[in-house]
């Protein structure tokens, strides 16, 4: 029993600090505050926590597996990705979310077309089961690189003048408002992590069993009907999701006391 007992505080001792330091350091690299640069050497770092530098190389170990730093024995550990942050005070597209003058977000179509709703499409649109809907597949690119694929379901008298834009390079909510004129009102949504299918991994270009960020998002119009309905899966090791939250109950209209259930086929 004592021995036992001796072992996990031992393993305890050194685990908490690794993950007490990993938090800070992963803290400061989404914040930018090491910029592209290289991170502060093992010795500043092992003088800065009071740890030993055993700990400061697992530190920099979980760093590297989450893919926000290098390391180049003998040179130092640079920050090599920072996280795209979506916001969640705010219903924003992906591309308004960034800066977007120099075309950082591309989407890559891959469906466009018109479908029969199943039952849970219809009830979250208030559609009968079988009614035609637009379902609209993306995967959005940043930089560059896959960040999420995204697939969406539109009522059919709103979806299917999209399907004559350039969606490619526009957001869908910025072709609702600004060619189609329906002001965006609000949105329930639900987060849960999962593990990426075969599938779903090869066109994030992750492996299988990759950890990603599901949300399942239903954006009403300023009147309060239900228009946009998507399931997104976010990259886990590209997105990192803010935002405000305040204890005075919720004042918005009373369509956002629906609580959404995922749908992932």
């Amino acid at each position: 029993m004592t021995g036992t007992s001796t072992g996990s505080r031992t393993t305890g001792s050194r685990v908490a600090p690794v993950r007490r330091i990993r938090d800070v350091l992963r803290t400061r690299i989404l914040a930018g505050v090491y910029g592209t640069r290289s991170l502060p050497s093992e010795t500043d770092l092992s003088a800065e926590f009071r740890a030993s530098r055993n700990i400061v190389r697992d530190v920099l170990a979980l760093l590297r597996k989450e893919g926000l730093v290098d390391r180049i024995p003998g040179v130092g550990t640079f920050v090599v990705s920072g996280k795209a942050v979506q916001g969640l005070d705010r219903l924003r597209g992906l591309a308004e979310s960034f800066d977007t003058g120099c075309d950082r977000v591309v989407n890559q179509v891959l469906l466009a077309d018109s479908v029969p709703a199943t039952p849970t499409v219809a009830e979250r649109l208030s559609l009968d089961p079988g009614t035609e809907v637009i379902a609209l597949e993306r995967v959005r690119l940043l930089d560059g690189l896959p960040l999420s694929l995204d697939a969406s379901y539109l009522p059919a008298d709103v979806g299917r003048p999209l399907l004559e834009m350039d969606l490619a390079r526009h957001d869908v909510f910025g072709l609702i408002e600004g060619e189609l004129g329906l002001p965006l009102g609000a949105a329930v949504l639900s987060i849960e992590a999962i593990a990426a299918d075969r599938t779903v991994a090869d066109l994030l270009r992750v492996p299988d069993g990759f950890p990603l960020l599901f949300l399942e998002r239903l954006t009403y119009t300023e009147a309060g009907r239900p228009i946009d309905l998507e399931f997104v899966r976010f990259r886990g090791d590209r997105t990192s999701l803010a935002g405000r939250l305040h204890r005075t109950p919720d004042q918005l209209y009373p369509l956002l006391n629906h609580h959404p259930s995922p749908e992932r086929g």
